[in-house]
């Protein structure tokens, strides 16, 4: 099979790579790789939460929240698949789904961080091939949250997800 530049560019797994900071008590890995991937390992990592997660959900674009507490693991997860396409596509949303001891976060740069008690995540994020790393690489690009404006599309979808986890908006 031959691929276009571009499609090796976009689906080599060289691309992906964690690093691991350890604390007292904490550990972070911070996962980088495409916007589709990042979401997809959100959704593929989440199977190891506990069956009922926390959730928050955030859209920097409007400054719309949403949280939930107790919410039943494989609705999150359905409503993270939903989600996929258009939050790779657009960014701008914060999803954390969280238990007492582990985190999931996609931030609105389309990274995932992970906060834990434990290593297991390293362990699993190695077992799906991808590579730890000692130091951040230099960023070639940062996206900025100021050019960031509503979506119409993105705001129906993070309403969807967030009755689909039976998460309610939170109003400040």
């Amino acid at each position: 099979m031959t691929f276009a530049p571009s499609d090796t560019q976009r689906f080599r797994a060289s691309a992906d790579w964690f690093l691991v900071q350890r604390a007292t008590g904490l550990v972070t890995a911070r996962v980088s790789a495409t916007a589709e991937r990042v979401v997809d390992l959100c959704h593929a990592l989440s199977a190891h939460l506990a069956p009922a997660v926390d959730v928050h959900m955030a859209d920097v674009r409007t400054g719309r929240q949403w949280g939930g507490a107790f919410c039943a693991l494989p609705d999150v997860r359905e409503a993270i698949a939903r989600l996929r396409l258009v939050l790779a596509a657009q960014g701008g949303v914060e999803l954390s789904v969280y238990t007492e001891s582990d985190q999931l976060t996609v931030t609105p740069e389309m990274q995932l961080v992970i906060y834990a008690r434990t290593d297991r995540w390293a362990v699993l994020l190695d077992g799906m091939g991808i590579g730890e790393r000692t130091t951040t690489p230099e960023p070639t690009w940062i996206p900025s949250r100021s050019t960031l404006r509503p979506d119409a599309p993105l705001e129906q979808a993070l309403q969807s997800a967030a009755e689909r986890m039976g998460i309610a908006e939170i109003t400040t």
